[in-house]
């Protein structure tokens, strides 16, 4: 029996609630319906975060005794860029991230998500509090951001030497993409980039290698894109087009090897699900396979990114997208 367990991120949900067509407790009845666990940004959906009136704190009490949900995760973001005329200092983002813990524990979790750009120097000194309130600190490790990114390794080195259980990574399945998300090129057709370019960026995805590592020889002379790239490229849409784009990583399985023991939390992304009942770039069959081989035993949480590729005057297919990867979770954990 698969030791893995259903959740959703409230990033996949940021344009209901924005646009009001869910409040808090739809969204508590939503996830009992999925029978799928809470992972919670209370910067978006808390007022006040991270230091709610008693008011609020009462009202989302309430829920939590109605609806009873299993509350994975809080995601919490130290944005050092507060001002416009400097970064936070040291001391202020630990303050903040202090505030962040107690909060957490305050409403019932005992794991924060870190922004995977959070400064490593504030780990060891906000670890105290964390033990005290058993909150454990995860930085999420997403594509773009991953592995061998310099923060990243900085946050990695520190959380070997504490080698405490409450440190620990949240792992972006985006790292684990096979195909370009198509929803994304559509999204950038719609707005004027060439096939050609689409073509080339697809072109290398079928080649079994993500555009990252295709374009670092050139990164390492100091240009964007490859020759062959940059003749095609003529406007800010396909400039932009082509930079984003590596975003999305081909890594394999076993790059999470050296880290299991530290993986706490995973983030199911997904930017488009099939007719077919799939995820159109990422093969979870394959990954849930693999973390059932390892013995992961924790949560995915389904993380909705397709939103922000929807084309004009069309809506949002946020909660299809996020019931359907629920659905094919379940499938694939059941087997």
């Amino acid at each position: 029996m698969s030791k893995i367990k259903r959740a959703v991120s409230m990033y996949s949900l940021q344009d209901q609630y924005a646009r009001g067509k869910m409040n808090l407790e739809d969204i508590f009845q939503y996830l009992d319906e999925l029978g799928a666990g809470l992972e919670f940004i209370s910067d978006q959906m808390m007022k006040g975060t991270p230091e709610p009136t008693e008011e609020t704190l009462k009202e989302w009490d309430a829920l939590v005794e109605k609806y009873k949900p299993v509350l994975v995760c809080n995601d919490v973001f130290i944005n050092t860029c507060l001002y416009k005329n400097r970064e936070l200092t040291d001391k202020e983002a630990l303050d903040l991230l202090i505030k962040e813990i107690k909060l957490a524990h305050r409403l019932g979790f005992k794991m924060i998500r870190l922004v995977s750009n959070t400064r490593a120097s504030i780990i060891e000194p906000a670890l105290p509090v964390a033990i005290e309130n058993d909150v454990v600190m995860t930085l999420e490790i997403h594509a773009g951001m991953s592995f061998d990114q310099p923060l990243t390794q900085a946050f990695i080195e520190v959380m070997k030497k504490l080698n405490s259980p409450y440190v620990g990574l949240t792992v972006d399945t985006g790292i684990f993409c096979r195909r370009h998300p198509r929803v994304s090129s559509a999204f950038f057709k719609e707005l004027g980039v060439k096939q050609e370019i689409i073509d080339y960026v697809d072109n290398i995805f079928s080649s079994g290698v993500d555009p990252k590592h295709f374009f670092m020889e050139a990164r390492k002379q100091g240009k964007h894109f490859p020759d062959e790239l940059q003749a095609m490229i003529e406007t800010q849409d396909e400039f932009e087009y082509a930079l984003f784009c590596d975003g999305y990583e081909m890594s394999d399985f076993t790059i999470l090897d050296e880290y299991l023991p530290y993986i706490k939390h995973i983030h199911g992304k997904i930017y488009e699900m099939t007719e077919e009942g799939i995820e159109y770039s990422i093969p979870f069959d394959e990954l849930i396979q693999y973390l059932d081989k390892v013995g992961y035993d924790g949560y995915i949480a389904t993380e909705y990114e397709g939103n922000r590729f929807a084309l004009a005057n069309e809506e949002i297919r946020d909660k299809e997208n996020v019931t359907a990867h629920q659905n094919m979770l379940k499938k694939y954990i059941e087997v």
